[in-house]
């Protein structure tokens, strides 16, 4: 996979990298960097070889929002159209198969913040601040708002959204929009760390969590355990799940074989 505004890896361990690349303007979302993003998440979804995708960027900022300077002289049609490509690959990320991990420093601002919070895991470091901060320049981020709402509830979200506001680490960590703070010269040891254990589990049965997860969340209560059950069932017709019991008994490493 060659991009000019992301790179790509996918190493011998099955953990993949995804860095946004775009240092000078702060790894800002633009046309081409929302798009390639969202190229490599669909191929490494189907990568035999990447088990986990690790996301994040160069520089001195995870990412800093959308770049504005696409935002003038656009149509209301192709003002939408620009705005779903900038978000395409937060909603994307529920739909793969695989999880995806996020490795933050710096600022994670208004896009940047819904790719966070979009993502399934969140390692951040201690000078890490998030923000929905759109409304600071007259707009507003009621896309990012999204995966924001499913991570801090809606009070919290409305308060983002409305303020503007860099919240720093600790409080992201507390509101749940962060799983991890470490300090910065730790950062990318734990998020390697936390993606190389994630890619030792059995593929087929992260898989079939995520997939059951994001399924059943918006589900009444009943149906969604319901749901699950059928998702477990399922899951232990597999292989993979006989060899982790066989492997558990047998007190030793299992050989997972994805089927």
């Amino acid at each position: 996979m060659a991009f000019e505004n992301i790179t790509v890896e996918v190493d011998k361990e099955n953990v993949a990298r995804i860095t946004l690349n775009r240092t000078e303007q702060l790894n800002t979302f633009n046309t081409p960097m929302a798009k390639e993003l969202e190229q490599a998440l669909n191929e490494l979804d189907s990568d035999k070889n990447a088990r986990v995708i690790l996301i994040k960027g160069s520089g001195k900022a995870f990412c800093a929002g959308i770049d504005l300077k696409e935002f003038h002289n656009q149509s209301p049609m192709q003002y939408r159209g620009w705005i779903e490509t900038m978000e395409k690959p937060l909603s994307t990320i529920s739909r793969m198969n695989k999880p995806v991990l996020v490795q933050v420093h710096g600022v994670a601002a208004a896009n940047g913040a819904g790719l966070v919070a979009a993502a399934d895991i969140a390692i951040a470091s201690e000078d890490a601040r998030i923000g929905l901060t759109a409304i600071n320049v007259g707009l507003n981020c009621v896309g990012p708002v999204v995966p924001v709402s499913k991570c801090v509830g809606r009070k919290k979200a409305l308060e983002m959204l409305f303020y503007g506001e860099l919240l720093p680490a600790d409080k992201a960590l507390d509101m749940g929009l962060f799983n991890k703070v470490v300090p910065s010269g730790e950062l990318e040891q734990e998020a390697e760390k936390w993606a190389r254990e994630l890619a030792l589990k059995s593929p087929l049965a992260v898989q079939n969590a995520k997939r059951a997860f994001y399924t059943s969340a918006d589900m009444e209560y009943q149906q969604a355990i319901q749901y699950m059950n059928e998702a477990f069932s399922r899951l232990c017709t597999t292989e993979d799940a006989k060899e982790g019991i066989s492997a558990f008994l047998e007190k030793r490493q299992p050989n997972w074989q994805g089927k």
